[in-house]
């Protein structure tokens, strides 16, 4: 008799591996663990559908943002071959490791930072790795990092649907995820594929943050739509999103993220976004 016929079944080699016959297997839980000395309360990724959306730069102002508020905060750069985190931060020390585990780099405000590029010996090393292998180093963030009573970990996504991006949603506790777009009508189909993909892994979604939105004239006072007009609202009402703000284009951000100040900017403009408890 062919496989999936229960009488075969008892000395079939595949048995303990399911074949389609016997009972269904129950999915393996590929969820990492925390570092035993980590203490961890929400770990939220912010998202993209692409690159060139602002996404890190949302990262760092979500986490300042918190930080202001009184939270415990963490970022953990999982934009291996892109990081930009540490430059934002104006970090220059160098993460170390013991047998005990790894540790973060401070921030001048007080916010843990974790990237590639503070394991680097050049900050402009490339990092010629393979997608499994970028997924593993990102678990090991999270795994291998010493994160002392955080609140808020915020997880720096590289763009796309891609190995990395997979490890996270599989492997790391998030408690949802924040997209960025920007509202040109391309992005907008582009993070149309991050909603189902969140979808699909079961992660909820806090909301959505429409960056580069407008610009605001200060001779004149006038908004205007650079990129176009917004098609947010129709990806908004038909998944029944959130949106937490348009964050305008402000060369003032630019500016202290290329001066490595970004942590003294005046406003986020993300006070009222609201995470989970």
């Amino acid at each position: 008799m062919g496989c999936g016929s229960s009488s075969d079944c008892g000395g079939c080699p595949s048995q303990s591996s399911g074949c389609g016959g016997g009972a269904p297997q129950q999915p393996q839980d590929l969820t990492a663990q925390l570092h035993e000395l980590s203490s961890v309360k929400h770990v939220i990724g912010v998202v993209s559908g692409k690159g060139g959306v602002g996404k890190s730069s949302v990262t760092s102002l979500m986490a300042i943002t918190m930080a202001r508020k009184g939270y415990k905060v963490g970022i953990l750069d999982a934009d291996i071959t892109g990081p930009s985190i540490p430059k934002m931060f104006g970090i220059k020390e160098k993460a170390y490791a013991d047998e005990i585990g790894m540790y973060p780099v401070k921030s001048k405000g007080g916010i843990d930072v974790m990237s590639v590029n503070l394991l680097l010996e050049n900050d402009t090393d490339p990092v010629l790795w393979r997608g499994p292998i970028l997924g593993n180093v990102v678990k090991q963030f999270y795994t291998d990092v010493i994160w002392k009573d955080i609140d808020y970990l915020f997880v720096d996504m590289p763009p796309g649907t891609g190995d990395v991006a997979i490890t996270v949603y599989q492997s790391l506790k998030l408690d949802g995820i924040i997209i960025v777009t920007s509202p040109q009508d391309l992005v907008s189909m582009i993070v149309e594929k991050a909603v189902k993909m969140a979808d699909l892994m079961q992660v909820p979604i806090i909301g959505v943050v429409e960056n580069y939105s407008y610009f605001h004239c200060p001779d004149n006072g006038k908004d205007y739509q650079i990129f176009g007009e917004s098609h947010i609202e129709e990806i908004l009402q038909k998944y029944g999103l959130l949106l937490l703000n348009r964050l305008p284009i402000d060369p003032t951000i630019a500016n202290l993220c290329d001066q490595g100040d970004i942590e003294s900017i005046e406003k986020t403009n993300l006070e009222n976004v609201s995470l989970p408890e």
